[in-house]
This record gives C-alpha cells, sequence and structure tokens, in this order.
C-alpha cells in the first residue's frame, strides 16, 4: 500500500512538472510569436521593468534600505513587465477575432468566474447569432452579426426566456462598432460590470430550465479561430504559472 501511494505521488509530481513544462512553452510560443508583429512589446517591457525597479530602488533611498528594496523592485518590474505582455496579446487576439463568425461565443467562453454560456441559442444561415450567458447579474444575451437581423434574434430570444425565468434580469448586448454596440475587445469588460442580481442557487436553478430550451437556426462556430490562436490562451496559463 505505501509503495502504490508512493509511485502515486511520483507520478502526480511528474504530471505538474509537465504541466509547467507546457505552460512555460505556451508562453514563450506566444512571446515570439507576439514580437514578430509587435515592435513596441519589448521597449514597452524593458521599459516598464526598469521604470519599477528604479522606482522602488529609490523609494528604499528615503530610509537607506535601498539595497534591500531592490529585490523587490525587480519582482514588481517583472511583474509590470508581464501584464504588459499578456494585454498586448490579448489585444492582438481580440483585433484578429473581430469580425469572424463566432467570435463573441469564442470571447464568452474564456470569461472569468463562474458562468454557464450556451453558444448560438438562436442563429441564421447568414451565421448571425444570438449566445446565452448565465451569471450573477442574472441572464445576458450576446448577438453578433448584421445589426437588423441580430436585433430581431435577440427581441425573439429575449421573449422566449422570460416567460422561463419569470422577474430574472435579461441583458441584451449587441457586440460590433457602431452607436450602442460593444466592440468584442470590451465585451468580457462590460459583461463582468454588470450588477449582481442572483445568487448560485438561482443560477442553477435557472440553467436547469433554460436547458430544455432547443437551440434554433443552424449552428454557429464555437469560435474564430484567428490567426496566433496559440496565444488565445496565454493569460490563463501566465496565471496557473504563478
Amino acid at each position: 500500500m505505501a509503495k502504490q501511494d508512493k509511485a502515486a505521488k511520483k507520478e502526480a509530481a511528474k504530471q505538474r512538472r509537465q504541466a509547467s513544462v507546457g505552460r512555460v512553452k505556451q508562453i514563450f510560443e506566444a512571446f515570439k510569436m507576439q514580437r514578430r508583429e509587435d515592435k513596441l512589446l519589448l521597449p514597452l517591457m524593458l521599459g516598464a521593468f526598469v521604470g519599477v525597479t528604479v522606482v522602488v530602488f529609490l523609494l528604499g533611498m528615503i530610509w537607506g534600505l535601498h539595497w534591500v528594496f531592490l529585490p523587490v523592485g525587480l519582482a514588481f518590474g517583472l511583474l509590470a513587465a508581464v501584464i504588459i505582455f499578456g494585454r498586448r496579446v490579448q489585444a492582438t487576439v481580440f483585433r484578429k477575432a473581430e469580425g469572424q463568425p463566432g467570435a463573441a461565443g469564442w470571447a464568452l467562453d474564456n470569461l472569468r468566474g463562474r458562468w454557464v454560456v450556451s453558444q448560438a441559442v438562436a442563429g441564421t444561415q447568414q451565421l448571425d447569432a444570438v449566445h446565452r450567458v448565465i451569471g450573477r447579474p442574472g441572464i445576458v444575451l450576446v448577438g453578433e452579426g448584421t445589426p437588423g437581423r441580430v436585433k430581431n434574434l435577440l427581441a425573439q430570444e429575449k421573449k422566449r426566456v422570460a416567460r422561463l425565468v419569470g422577474d430574472t434580469p435579461i441583458y441584451e448586448i449587441m457586440v460590433g462598432n457602431e452607436g450602442d454596440q460593444i466592440p468584442l475587445s470590451k465585451l468580457q469588460q462590460r459583461i463582468m460590470k454588470l450588477p449582481r442580481n442572483i445568487g448560485p442557487a438561482q443560477i442553477d436553478n435557472i440553467e436547469s430550465r433554460l436547458s430544455a430550451l432547443a437551440s434554433r437556426g443552424n449552428a454557429m462556430p464555437k469560435g474564430p479561430v484567428p490567426q496566433g490562436a496559440k496565444m488565445r490562451n496565454v493569460s490563463r496559463a501566465m496565471r496557473r504559472a504563478k
């Protein structure tokens, strides 16, 4: 029994090492891809690293502890460089995904936190689609495609959903770059800022009710496959590596 436990622990440690190596490789590949097309990446990362390190070092001089503060400055400088890297990678991926069928669905699948995402609950043959998200705000219907057709899809889906969820708030968001639309790059941020109206138990209850609804129209792609797709999960990989 003891030998089995030891072997199991050894195997688990091996898998963790392999996963860690895989994340490092993923980040390195994303860095190389981003660097090829983003000429400002290295200057900005180096500037952030040096700038933050110098500021912390100078602060340490006020109390005569500059050499003690130096390692702290280096750590914060590295963190600032990593943050800049992650944000520029994310901006590049969203820019390349924008306008592709299923881009909004892909962005929704990468929301942080507890969200129940159902892609293409309504759609057209022209690849317009409405995606449904259930979370603490209530229900969020996200439309993408030609505005005229998507508005009709959103109205129909809202009416259909409202019959089952009663007073639960239902939000409508249209992805795009016109008027009252939300750019793809700001979709996640917009949803995360919505007020919290329901609890976890209500989310489960609503999900079970809506799961019976059959999807309409043709199925949409689960998400775009933008150029540089290997970079799209780099932020998640970096969070796991910390």
